[in-house]
């Protein structure tokens, strides 16, 4: 049965279907057909052992007229074609016959023919000429002399008992089968009628079955191809038929879960190569460190030596560039080392809230280019919990510096804190320009800064402490303008427990 398909073998199975059903409905007008004559033999036969019976004082007194009266009653019932009543030496002595019309000619029994103005017996048939034909059958029964004065035996006959009655004559009735047969002409013609509607019927509804069960399988077989090729983001569309309906379902929820896997893989894949650029760049920044940082502190010596040597001042504009520059070098270098160094956080329950106050007292005792003023939005009570105070504070620090020198002119920065559910929250606020959507998805790269001064170290270095202290960060602009950096940090139950103790 390989490349036979489900569509071809629902179409065999009902031709199958339907050849058995047809084959048992001839079987049964055959075996209708037979029982339908065997009834009717049985009632002519009854006719003649009736006629029999009646006919038995004319045969013996040789009545014709009476016994010819009485097979033309007898000749009135349907089917009935010829009557013949006989003595025991074979003497006809009524012999009455139904007789049919042909163009202008009158057929009798004896295959003579009569004009047809010629009267004959009223209510006549079709015949054949001889009577007995194809399609005319007759039956006989013996006219019996009773020995008994007993006459009222006429319903009582049996056809195989045994009597000592002595015959006296015979009755022979001549029947048509052709009013059954045209009957049974006409059923089977309606049959044949009926079934070659209901064969094509039933041909056409199992095609349009089949299609319609083989059109979602062809559809599933059409995904899958699709998803060999790569393309993950087709869909199937669920049909009305519940298993269809489960089998899309499924290959559905099979396709969500490679794509979920692939994400996943991607994701691993770009943190796998994360991590290397980080391993690279921490062993490029330790050979900064040897290479460089070395190096500028006897530059730097040198230029303290000089200064006194030649009685020099900051004030000297020379002097001043080689300090800035120096100066910058080597915050870089500490940058570098401090990004690559992994951060390992040492754990501590930790006022957050008086973290913060304590970073933006330092920022406002330091100078700037520019005036900064911030507002501080803290809960009333304290919000303890479990990080390490040293990279948060840096972390704040790298926020809030950001937000100062991304100004041209007076900045305002908004800090707010608050616990909600299982987390500290704190948002960051500043009026500057914001973050364009293209670069808000690449500040946590490192390396990636907008500012000419700057590393890009920053905010990676941000990212990286939050992720140590299972949170996270985002950022996003304001709607009245500015950036917004927020800060999500997980609280256990037993800081949460050990705060409201306090």
């Amino acid at each position: 049965m390989r490349g036979i398909g489900i569509h071809i073998m629902l179409i065999v199975a009902a031709l199958i279907l339907m050849s058995a059903s047809t084959g048992a409905f001839f079987l049964g007008t055959n075996t209708v057909s037979n029982l339908v004559e065997d009834r009717f033999k049985e009632r002519i036969s009854f006719l003649a052992h009736y006629l029999a019976l009646n006919a038995e004082l004319g045969v013996l007194i040789e009545d014709r007229a009476m016994l010819t009266a009485m097979a033309s009653n007898l000749l009135s019932q349907e089917d009935v074609t010829k009557i013949i009543i006989s003595n025991s030496q074979g003497d006809i002595l009524a012999n009455v016959f139904k007789v049919y019309k042909t163009e202008e000619k009158i057929f009798l029994d004896s295959g003579q023919t009569v004009d047809s103005s010629r009267s004959i017996i009223p209510g006549t048939t079709l015949m054949s000429p001889d009577g007995a034909t194809d399609g005319h059958f007759f039956v006989s029964s013996s006219v019996k002399l009773k020995k008994t004065g007993d006459e009222t035996q006429t319903f009582q006959w049996q056809e195989n008992s045994v009597s000592t009655e002595q015959i006296i004559g015979q009755v022979k009735i001549y029947y048509s089968i052709n009013g059954i047969n045209v009957m049974l002409q006409e059923i089977k013609n309606l049959f044949y009628l009926l079934s070659s509607g209901l064969v094509t019927l039933l041909l056409v509804m199992f095609i349009l079955l089949s299609r319609y069960l083989i059109l979602p399988v062809k559809k599933l077989a059409f995904a899958a191809r699709q998803v060999t090729k790569g393309d993950l983001s087709l869909r199937v569309v669920p049909t009305a038929l519940s298993e269809t309906r489960e089998l899309a379902e499924a290959f559905n929820a099979m396709l969500d879960s490679l794509e979920q896997s692939n994400r996943a893989l991607e994701k691993a894949s770009q943190e796998m190569i994360r991590q290397k650029t980080l391993a690279e760049m921490g062993k490029f920044s330790l050979m900064i460190a040897h290479e460089v940082k070395n190096p500028l502190g006897i530059i730097k010596s040198s230029l303290d030596i000089l200064k006194q040597d030649q009685d020099l001042s900051s004030d000297n504009m020379m002097v001043s560039y080689i300090e800035d520059e120096i100066k910058r070098m080597n915050k870089l270098i500490e940058e570098f080392l401090e990004f690559a160094r992994p951060a390992s956080p040492n754990f501590r329950l930790t006022n957050l809230d008086d973290l913060l106050r304590e970073c933006v007292t330092r920022f406002e005792l330091q100078s700037h280019d520019f005036p900064t003023t911030f507002h501080l939005d803290l809960p009333p009570k304290p919000s303890f919990v479990d990080v390490d105070p040293d990279l948060l504070t840096r972390v704040f620090s790298n926020i809030v510096k950001n937000g100062i020198e991304i100004h041209d002119s007076e900045s305002t920065i908004t800090i707010s804190s608050r616990i909600t559910g299982n987390q500290w929250i704190c948002a960051f606020k500043d009026n500057g320009p914001g973050i364009s959507s293209d670069d808000i998805a690449k500040i946590y790269e490192p390396f990636y800064t907008t500012r000419s001064k700057g590393s890009g170290l920053g905010l990676a270095f941000v990212s990286q402490v939050v992720k140590a202290h299972n949170g996270s960060i985002s950022a996003e602009n304001n709607e009245e303008g500015g950036a917004c950096f927020t800060i999500a940090l997980p609280i256990s139950e037993s800081e949460t427990c050990e705060k409201l103790e306090k």
